[in-house]
């Protein structure tokens, strides 16, 4: 058993589950359970060799676990070395309007983010939050109660929109949160009656100078993190695109005395038409201005062909990349983020399964480890 008697800390140490191996058990001297899975203890940096090892002995792995955990608990004096992740370090604003007091702001702005021949609604919205208590982080949700009661006679209920402007707001004086709606329309299966959403029509509507009740913020999970030199992947559909705005306008647009960013930002960034590339002027400035650090990558679907000769959906474009993206993702400072439409996440997993089964590694087993250090990210709906 590996331990700190060779200098190694236990938290770098990890515990591999494996099945199928038979006879390739001896070679790996790991402790053989009643189930016949094998387990061996693994260092951080030889993870990959043992995953390829594995593999290459007809195994595979069913879980991984920490040393630290999977013993008897850690004395108490050890505690304090317990592995703090980023979210857990912020200050970060949760629920500061509740649905039955919520804060009442004033729309200051909202203007349409598709050029002509278009498809859809899409609208920018600026709401005044000074006056309140109201502060929110890149990544995070706020609430919009639209008035007005449902079908059942009761107050209608809050939406949650990704907010696509930083914590200083687009003025850049902490007093506006800014959202990108896309109105909700579709036909009724039955009667084929168009039905369009309650909240999106009524933010898409909304007139300067009216009232927007706001509840939030909340979420944790899209939060960007601190490191002015991580590495910053964004996967993006549609109105998804909104926490990738505040993201890159806090890296490129604000670069505040306290946060200068340094690293690599690439945007891969799914629509139906260039007319409904999303705050684009903006997007392809930032990529003229800060080459070395900002990729801008489209997957425009009915206007590009994927390599079969159909439409050219987000899943395609990363599959074309696959393989860069993946060494980007065993850099201990790269963080993914996929915010969109949910049907993006199954070929965006095969894609990357595909490029790291060329190093035989697992990418589904990679993927949990990726997601324990809080670096991949999803928010899709």
């Amino acid at each position: 058993m590996i331990g700190s008697g060779l200098g190694i800390d236990s938290s770098d140490v990890f515990i591999y589950e494996i099945v199928g191996l038979g006879q390739g058990a001896r070679e790996l001297k790991g402790s053989v359970r009643r189930s016949g899975s094998v387990t061996i203890a693994v260092t951080k940096e030889r993870m990959n060799q043992e995953m390829k090892r594995i593999s290459r002995l007809g195994g595979r792995i069913v879980s991984i676990k920490p040393l630290i955990s999977s013993t008897s608990p850690e004395p108490k004096q050890e505690k304090s070395k317990a592995i703090v992740h980023d979210s857990e370090k912020k200050d970060i604003p949760v629920n500061l309007y509740r649905p039955n007091s919520p804060f009442i702001g004033k729309c200051l702005e909202n203007y349409s983010l598709v050029a002509e021949g278009g498809m859809g609604t899409v609208q920018h919205l600026t709401f005044d939050i000074s006056g309140g208590k109201l502060r929110y982080l890149e990544g995070q949700s706020i609430g919009i109660i639209p008035p007005g009661i449902d079908d059942k006679g009761k107050p209608n209920k809050l939406r949650l929109y990704s907010i696509a402007s930083t914590r200083h707001g687009d003025r850049d004086d902490d007093k506006t949160v800014s959202l990108c709606v896309r109105q909700l329309e579709y036909k009724h299966p039955e009667s084929a009656e168009t039905i369009q959403g309650v909240c999106s029509t009524h933010l898409c509507n909304l007139e300067v100078g009216a009232d927007v009740s706001i509840t939030g913020p909340v979420g944790k999970e899209m939060l960007l993190p601190d490191d002015e030199e991580a590495t910053v992947i964004m996967m993006a559909t549609g109105t998804g695109i909104a926490p990738f705005r505040a993201f890159l306008w806090r890296m490129f647009k604000e670069q505040h005395e306290n946060y200068k960013f340094r690293g690599l930002a690439w945007l891969i960034f799914g629509i139906p038409t260039s007319a409904n590339i999303l705050y684009k002027e903006d997007l392809e400035k930032l990529q003229a201005e800060f080459p070395n650090n900002f990729r801008l990558t489209y997957a425009i679907s009915r206007e590009q062909q994927n390599s079969e000769g159909g439409r050219m959906y987000i899943q395609h474009r990363v599959a074309e990349h696959a393989d860069e993206i993946w060494q980007l993702l065993q850099k201990g400072n790269t963080h993914s983020y996929m915010c969109g439409l949910r049907g993006m996440e199954g070929g965006i997993d095969e894609a990357l399964a595909t490029a790291a089964s060329k190093e035989d590694t697992v990418w589904s087993v990679y993927q949990k480890q990726l997601k324990k250090a809080e670096r991949w990210h999803v928010e899709t709906y």
